[in-house]
C-alpha cells in the first residue's frame, strides 16, 4: 500500500508523497505468478551431471544474479556453487565440489553468505571428515577450506570442536559463527566461531547429553544457522530441552550467557506426524529478529503435528504460536492439505507480512509458498507445488512441473520472491523458483482550493481494485487507527476519484482490503 499525507497547510499547499514501504497484509495477497526459473539437470541416483542436483539451501543476491549450491550433482556428484539470473537466464556452476582434490570438501547443505567477492558456507564432508567451513571466490577461483572439524565417530560422535555443520555461517566483523548438529563432548552438537582466515576457532557452547527421553536442559541437534543482535546470538535445537522436541538458545558472542530461551513441549510421535502440542516441535529452520521479537518455524507438533509458525521475545518471554498447520490426508512427506506442512526453512519478514516455505502439504503434497501476518492472521497459500511421477532424478522422488519439498529460505527482490526446491522439476533433481507478488494500485493526492484529491486506476499490473477501500488515519504510530474515508469515489477521467476538504488535524491516506 501506498500511504500519503495531508500537510494541512492551506497557505504553503504542502502536500507530500510519502515514500513509505508498507508490505499488503498477507490476506491481500491474491493473483500471484509462479515461474520455474531453472530445472536442475538429470542424473541417475545422485551421480555426476552438468549442474548440481538437490538445491537443499537458500538463495543469496547480488545485482541481478542469484547464487546458491546444490547438495549433490556437478562432475564429481558431490555439490555445486551455481550462479543465475534473476530472470533464468545465463545458468553456471563456477565452483564444484571434489573432495578428492578439495581436501575432502563436499556436499554442501545449505546457503552462502558473500562478502566482497568472497562466497563462505559450509560443507557436510567427504569419506571420515567431519565438514567444515570453506570459502570461494563468485567466479570458482581460490576454494580454502576455512576450518575443518575433527572427525567425530560412531557410536559416540563427539570430538572437541563439532560436527556436520549443516546450517549458513554468519558473519561479524571478520569472524564467522555458526552450529553442527553433531561432534562435541557429547556430541548433540556445538556453537562455533572462527575468524575468515581460519585462525581462532572457537566452541563457543557443547549441547549436553540427553537423557533417555531425550531431554536435557539446553537442547540438541542445531542444524540451522544463527541471528544476532549486539553481541548475542540467537538460534534453534532441533531436540532436547525439556520436552525433548527442541529449543529457541541464546549465547553471547564470547561463549558466556548461554540461555535456553524456550523449550518446545512433548509431542509423542512428531516425526510421524501425529504427535500434537500446543506449540510445535522439532524448530528446523533459521530464526528471524524484529525489534525484540523472534520469528521461527517449528518442523512438527502444533495442533495436527504438522508443525507451527511462532513469536518468542528475546528475553524468552512472550512466546505465541502463530499458526498451526492444517491436518490433512496421508502421513509425512506424501501428506496433502490446503495450506502446506512440516515447515522446514525459516522465515523472512517484509513489512508485518512473513514469507516461508512448508516442505510438504499442499494440494499436491509436495509443499507450498506461504504469507501470514505477524499477528498469525491472515494465512494465505500463495503457491502448492504439483505432486510427483515418475522414478527420475534424486534418488527415485520423481518430477513434476515446478518442483517438489522447498527446503530453504526465500529471498525477496522488489515485489518477487525467490527460492529453491530440493526435487522435482522436469528432470527430478529440484528447481530454482520465483513467485511474484501483486502490485498495489498506486495512490496520488493533489491539492485543489481548500479541498485535496485523491486518486488511483482502477487496476494496475492486472491487478484489480475490487474491494479497496480508502482510509485515513491522524498518526501512524502503532497501532494505527485507520477508519474509512467518506464519500465512495467516483471515476473522473478514468481514475477512482475522492475529494476531502483540508481542515482539523493532519490525515494520512492509505489503500486497504
Amino acid at each position: 500500500m501506498n500511504t500519503i499525507k495531508n500537510m494541512n497547510s492551506i497557505k504553503t499547499k504542502l502536500f507530500c508523497l510519502i515514500t513509505w514501504v508498507m508490505a499488503m497484509t498477507a490476506a491481500h495477497l491474491t493473483a500471484q505468478t509462479f515461474t520455474v526459473l531453472h530445472n536442475f539437470a538429470a542424473d541417475s541416483n545422485y551421480g555426476p551431471n552438468s549442474g548440481g542436483a538437490g538445491p537443499l539451501g537458500g538463495l543469496i543476491s547480488s545485482g541481478n544474479t542469484l547464487y546458491g549450491t546444490t547438495e549433490f550433482g556437478g562432475p564429481s556428484s558431490e555439490g555445486t556453487v551455481f550462479a543465475v539470473n534473476a530472470d533464468g537466464t545465463d545458468f553456471t556452476s563456477p565452483f564444484s565440489f571434489d573432495g578428492d582434490s578439495d581436501e575432502n570438501a563436499a556436499y554442501p547443505f545449505d546457503g552462502l553468505i558473500l562478502s566482497g567477492n568472497t562466497f563462505y558456507g559450509t560443507q557436510g564432508g567427504a569419506g571420515t571428515t567431519s565438514g567444515g567451513v570453506f570459502a570461494v571466490n563468485t567466479n570458482g577461483t581460490g576454494f580454502t577450506n576455512v576450518y575443518n572439524f575433527t572427525p567425530a565417530l560412531a557410536p559416540s560422535y563427539t570430538n572437541s570442536d563439532g560436527a556436520f555443520p549443516y546450517g549458513e555461517v554468519l558473519l561479524l566483523g571478520n569472524t564467522l559463527y555458526g552450529t553442527t548438529p553433531e561432534g562435541g563432548t557429547s556430541g548433540n552438537g556445538t556453537v562455533f566461531a572462527v575468524n575468515t582466515d581460519g585462525t581462532g576457532f572457537t566452541n563457543l557452547h557443547s549441547f549436553t547429553a540427553t537423557n533417555s527421553d531425550g531431554v536435557n536442559s539446553d537442547g540438541a541437534y542445531a542444524y540451522e544457522g544463527l541471528v544476532s543482535s549486539g553481541n548475542t546470538l540467537y538460534g534453534t535445537a532441533y531436540l532436547g530441552g525439556g520436552g525433548g522436541t527442541g529449543t529457541v538458545f541464546a549465547v553471547n558472542t564470547d561463549g558466556t550467557g548461554f540461555t535456553t530461551l524456550y523449550s518446545f513441549a512433548a509431542a509423542i510421535g512428531t516425526e510421524g506426524g501425529d504427535g500434537t502440542n500446543s506449540d510445535g516441535a522439532n524448530p528446523l529452520g533459521r530464526l528471524i529478529l524484529s525489534g525484540d521479537t523472534l520469528y521461527g518455524t517449528a518442523h512438527s507438533g502444533g495442533s495436527s503435528g504438522a508443525g507451527t509458525v511462532f513469536a518468542l521475545n528475546t528475553n524468552g518471554t512472550g512466546f505465541t504460536t502463530l499458526h498451526s498447520f492444517a491436518a490433512g490426508s496421508g502421513t509425512y512427506p506424501h501428506f496433502t492439505n490446503s495450506e502446506g506442512g512440516y515447515p522446514y526453512a525459516g522465515l523472512i519478514l517484509l513489512g508485518s507480512t512473513l514469507y516461508g516455505a512448508a516442505q510438504s502439504g499442499g494440494s499436491g503434497g509436495s509443499g507450498t509458498v506461504l504469507a501470514l501476518n505477524t499477528k498469525g492472521t491472515g494465512f494465505t497459500t500463495l503457491h502448492s507445488f504439483a505432486g510427483l511421477s515418475g522414478s527420475e532424478g534424486n534418488g527415485g522422488y520423481g518430477a513434476n512441473s515446478g518442483g517438489a519439498y522447498p527446503d530453504s529460505v526465500l529471498i525477496i527482490s522488489g515485489n518477487t520472491l525467490f527460492g529453491t526446491a530440493d526435487y522435482g522439476g522436469s528432470l527430478g533433481n529440484g528447481t530454482l523458483f520465483s513467485v511474484s507478488l501483486p502490485t498495489p494500485p498506486p495512490l496520488t493526492i493533489t491539492a485543489s482550493g481548500t479541498n485535496v484529491i485523491l486518486t488511483w486506476p482502477p487496476g494496475v499490473n492486472g491487478y484489480s481494485t475490487a474491494g479497496y477501500a480508502l482510509q485515513s488515519a491522524t498518526n501512524l504510530a502503532s497501532p494505527a487507527a485507520w477508519t474509512s474515508v467518506v464519500p465512495t469515489p467516483v471515476v473522473v477521467n478514468g481514475q477512482l476519484t475522492v475529494t476531502n476538504p483540508v481542515s482539523g488535524t493532519q490525515q494520512f491516506y492509505r489503500l486497504s482490503q
